[in-house]
């Protein structure tokens, strides 16, 4: 064993476990607005590509943190602080996915007017 692994700061069990829970709630989450947009009945438009991709990479990215945390190396403070990051990341791309889908669809509907 090599003297770094005992000087290595880990987080407790069950902070990671509630943690790999909110990831999992808001992964969750983000899946089903996904597959809400994806069902509308009103048809997409090449204007509605960016929105799909932001939230794509968004959710990619929660997965990724999900995957971390899912890892027993995500009890060393390194790796969770990363998976940690990455969360945080996704979420706000997921969300500027979503804030341009509204945008988007406010402006269709001052166009129309």
């Amino acid at each position: 064993m090599n003297r770094n692994d005992h000087d290595e700061h880990l987080i407790e069990t069950v902070f990671r476990n509630g943690t790999i829970t909110v990831v999992g709630v808001v992964l969750s989450f983000s899946l089903g607005f996904l597959t809400q947009w994806a069902s509308n009945p009103i048809p997409w438009k090449l204007v509605d590509l960016p929105t799909l991709i932001l939230i794509s990479i968004g959710i990619g990215l929660q997965l990724r943190s999900l995957a971390y945390l899912l890892r027993t190396e995500s009890l060393k403070k390194v790796v969770y602080d990363k998976a940690s990051r990455l969360f945080l990341i996704g979420i706000i791309t997921t969300g500027s996915g979503v804030f341009l889908a509204i945008v988007i669809e406010a402006v269709r509907l001052l166009a129309e007017r």
